[in-house]
């Protein structure tokens, strides 16, 4: 397993970030943080597939729909373990919890529901027919509304919740950074992978009017941050056409350049340089048989969900409150 070089498969890069996918970048930076040397492959046949992102090498896969994740698995199987010394320290298993639950939640809420849909067209359904993207787009703003318990009824209450709970988890965060490097401890861990993931995307991908990202930027100590492990950590390289599957080789935390924007924090380029076409995986024909047949059985099937679903009101469901996650007061 040692031997074999990982492939980490994600969306495509945009917004000057390798992916822009809240799922798939913590990953990124978790193999980054490592110093693992791993090939980035991207795809968007299946945008809405819950297995991307996912890491393979040989024989060995694993999937984002299973044990709690990818990085999770990594740590499981023995490929990587970041958080060794941390994972039985009750502050940095809170902080993790904030991250993982109020800051996830509210991303999401930003992506799909606050927000026009541009950023999430750019990052999942900019390579679908229009008729395919924009029905998925709809379906997945219902799936949201269903997670976090949205209804007509409690939308106001429910976003003002949100936005309590994110600005408690960035007070939290920046209290604990303080001047440090990272968010825990001398080194990083997968605590600083999925904040870091969450605060490039909060950064750089929502739309200037975006609530969330306002929020985050009154934390200057969070968002020198996410420049200095951005510029070091994410690979440099020409804007340019990305295919439905390309391939990069990301080196080992080379320290890349950066260009500041005028809001005051960088906008950093990742896209893979093109390569000569190369023999397809088994893995890639896979997906290409897949997808000849994507078009019409995505259409057929959310045709009939939402046929099913104009029928029926959504009942309302409770925002959970604050069980299973302590913050730091």
């Amino acid at each position: 397993m040692e031997e074999s070089r990982l492939t980490l498969v994600t969306t495509k890069p945009c917004f000057g970030l390798p992916t822009a996918c809240p799922d798939c970048l913590p990953v990124y930076f978790y193999l980054k943080f490592a110093r693992l040397p791993f090939d980035l492959c991207f795809h968007s046949t299946f945008p809405d597939s819950d297995q991307i992102p996912y890491v393979e090498s040989d024989s060995y896969v694993a999937y984002n729909n299973e044990n709690g994740g990818v990085i999770n698995r990594l740590r499981e199987d023995g490929i990587v373990d970041l958080d060794s010394d941390y994972h039985t320290i009750p502050e940095w298993i809170s902080m993790k919890a904030m991250v993982s639950s109020w800051l996830v939640d509210a991303l999401v809420y930003e992506l799909w529901i606050a927000s026009d849909k541009k950023s999430v067209q750019k990052i999942y359904y900019s390579d679908l027919a229009w008729p395919i993207g924009t029905i998925l787009y709809f379906k997945q703003i219902h799936a949201v509304k269903s997670h976090l318990g949205i209804t007509n009824e409690n939308a106001e209450r429910i976003e003002t919740e949100i936005y309590r709970r994110a600005s408690l988890a960035y007070g939290a965060l920046s209290t604990q950074l303080g001047e440090d490097s990272y968010l825990y401890g001398d080194r990083p861990s997968s605590l600083d992978a999925l904040f870091l993931g969450h605060s490039l995307i909060a950064l750089q991908a929502l739309p200037e009017t975006s609530v969330l990202k306002s929020k985050i930027l009154n934390f200057s100590n969070l968002v020198k941050y996410t420049e200095k492990l951005s510029a070091e950590f994410i690979d440099s390289s020409p804007e340019s056409a990305v295919p439905a599957w390309s391939k990069v080789s990301s080196s080992e935390g080379q320290p890349s350049s950066s260009t500041k924007k005028p809001g005051g924090f960088s906008n950093w380029s990742s896209k893979p340089k093109t390569k000569p076409k190369m023999e397809r995986s088994e893995e890639e024909k896979k997906f290409r048989r897949r997808a000849k047949y994507f078009l019409g059985a995505q259409l057929i099937s959310v045709l009939v969900f939402l046929s099913l679903l104009g029928g029926s009101d959504v009942g309302e469901v409770e925002y959970d409150g604050d069980e299973g996650v302590n913050y730091l007061n």
